[in-house]
C-alpha cells in the first residue's frame, strides 16, 4: 500500500515524518480533509485567530500530490455587538 504525508504550513512547518499507508489517492484526499476538520475544531480559537494555513500531501518519495488551503474569516457584522429589536422598531 502506498505511505502519504501531509504536512502542515502555517508559518512553521510541520512535516509529517511517519505518514500514513492508505490504499489510493481518493481515500488520501478523504483523510486530509478529515483531519484538516479535526486540527480546525480542536484549535477552533486558534484557527480564527490565525492567517491562512495549508496541508500538503507527499508521497514516499516527496512528490507533492495536492494541498489544502485554509482561512477564516468572521463577517464585521459577527463581531458587532447585536442590539434586540423593540417592537416599537
Amino acid at each position: 500500500m502506498p505511505r502519504y504525508h501531509f504536512n502542515i504550513e502555517d508559518g512553521q512547518s510541520l512535516r509529517d515524518l511517519e505518514g500514513f499507508e492508505l490504499e489510493s489517492l481518493d481515500v488520501a484526499k478523504c483523510e486530509a480533509v478529515k483531519m484538516a476538520g479535526n486540527i480546525i475544531c480542536e484549535e477552533a480559537d486558534a484557527f480564527w485567530k490565525s492567517a491562512e494555513w495549508s496541508m500538503t500531501a507527499t508521497d514516499a518519495t516527496g512528490l507533492t500530490l495536492f494541498t489544502l488551503h485554509f482561512m477564516g474569516m468572521e463577517a464585521p457584522a459577527a463581531r458587532a455587538e447585536i442590539r434586540p429589536r423593540l417592537a416599537s422598531d
